[in-house]
């Protein structure tokens, strides 16, 4: 399996016209999140972060873009990237479940 440091490495994010790697950006973040759970589980949950804070630019902008059907919903088009990164994080927050009860039963001791 290749190591996802390589395969991320591509991963760019967006500020103004600057393009920045994810891994500079969120270096700090990345470090001791890599630290306290391990490469694989601590760049998932930096991913959480990163789709929580565009939840909320997402939702910030919901407040102003509003449906033509119904004013108290936010446009069709914001509703359907809020679900679809809801869904992107339930996903990710499931793996880390999942390597997490891997984790442990590797550290029980063999009876």
């Amino acid at each position: 399996m290749a190591d996802l440091g390589v395969l991320c490495v591509f991963a760019v994010a967006f500020w103004g016209e600057d393009i920045v790697s994810i891994y500079y950006d969120r270096k700090l973040e990345l470090e001791k999140h890599e630290f306290q759970m391990g490469p694989e589980r601590g760049r998932l949950a930096v991913t959480l972060d990163v789709l929580t804070d565009a939840l909320i630019l997402i939702g910030q902008h919901g407040v102003y873009c509003r449906s033509a059907r119904n004013a108290e919903l936010p446009a069709l088009d914001l509703q359907r990237v809020l679900a679809d990164i809801n869904g992107a994080k339930q996903l990710i927050s499931d793996v880390l479940q999942q390597l997490t009860v891997q984790a442990r039963k590797l550290e029980e001791p063999a009876q």
